[in-house]
């Protein structure tokens, strides 16, 4: 790579990328005008016409005899493809980067504000790290591996990054492979794993023609990568707090609380349908049997969803008995969810 920029230089690596990206949009041959309006190089046509001479000299791109037009080689895809790819590792690897800064600043101030919670001695306190399920996307990129396999590379709007193998039957070539990246990205950018219905599907595939299985698989991927079961991030603190009250003090009734709080698994139940809850301004109240949670029952769980954006949710929670002070709960809960939504806002505002 780093011999063929040399070769050809920042000018002329722009005007081959205008080149291919129009031939792959339009499928016709693309002349100096069209290049001159597509780049932003502010060249004149015949510059850009001298420019495309020494590409063709150089073998990446060809002149069909009934065109004044010019179209890519295979040396010229070859390149595009491995820029494309050297582009998208370079994204990726920011992207990878900013998570795990964003991550690790943010299970931070979830212990903190678990522990803020509990700083009122009278209630449990539940905290989830944020759920990425109802993420939208934001791109993807299918590359060769070998004659019978293709990655595919998801990559959310929350800058989360899945990998999935795909198999085919024959390798494709780069024409073909690029397409299809257009075609998946126009018509799935910006949709959430909900949002790709029947008929979206139906077009996809459609406009994929004899590829249309290819298509079919990568949305199953899509589906698999997005669906599948992430470690759900829980703290608690304050669990004794609740232990206090005599109506929660049976020794069998502790005993289940604690594993609850211990174990966490059963929490993931209350989590979920915390932010399953689109109304009630992210604030929900389970009063005794209205609990997900069986060992619940003769408790009030009130939650409150903070958002991180783009779908991204979490859920902050107090437990406590039925006879909580709820307008004081629901109060702090409210406040404590503002200041939450306040601290991920910055943060996206600073990336």
């Amino acid at each position: 790579m780093e011999k063929d920029y040399e070769e050809l230089g920042e000018r002329k690596i722009k005007i081959l990328d205008a080149i291919i990206r129009n031939y792959l949009e339009t499928g016709e041959p693309v002349g100096s005008r069209t290049i001159s309006k597509y780049t932003d190089l502010n060249l004149s046509s015949a510059t850009i016409r001298n420019e495309m001479s020494d590409l063709e000299e150089l073998g990446y791109i060809l002149q069909p005899h009934t065109s004044a037009g010019r179209i890519p080689s295979d040396k010229g895809y070859r390149f595009y493809v491995d820029h494309l790819m050297e582009e998208k590792d370079k994204q990726v690897t920011e992207m990878k980067k900013f998570v795990i800064e964003k991550t690790e600043k943010m299970e931070q101030v979830l212990k903190q504000v678990a522990k803020m919670l509990a700083a009122n001695p009278n209630y449990a306190t539940i905290v989830s790290a944020p759920s990425y399920h109802h993420n939208k996307i934001k791109f993807i990129q299918l590359s060769n591996v070998d004659e019978t396999q293709i990655l595919a590379v998801i990559v959310m709007q929350s800058n989360i990054v899945k990998n999935r193998m795909i198999s085919v039957e024959q390798s494709l070539d780069n024409e073909t492979l690029l397409k299809l990246n257009i075609l998946l990205n126009t018509g799935l950018n910006g949709l959430s794993i909900q949002e790709i219905n029947l008929g979206v599907i139906a077009k996809l595939k459609e406009q994929a023609g004899i590829h249309s299985t290819l298509v079919s698989d990568v949305l199953d991927a899509l589906a698999e990568a997005l669906s599948e079961d992430e470690d759900l991030e829980i703290y608690t603190s304050g669990a004794t707090n609740i232990l206090k009250y005599p109506e929660l003090s049976d020794s069998e009734k502790v005993s289940n609380l604690l594993t609850t709080f211990e174990e966490k698994d059963q929490l993931a139940s209350l989590v979920s349908e915390s932010l399953s809850d689109d109304e009630n301004n992210g604030i929900q109240v389970y009063i005794g049997n209205e609990s997900p949670i069986q060992t619940m029952k003769d408790c009030s769980v009130v939650t409150a969803t903070y958002e991180l954006g783009e779908g991204v949710k979490g859920t902050i929670g107090i437990v406590g008995p039925k006879r909580m002070d709820y307008e004081n709960v629901v109060d702090n809960l409210k406040n404590l969810k503002a200041q939450l939504d306040g601290i991920f806002d910055n943060s996206n505002e600073d990336k």
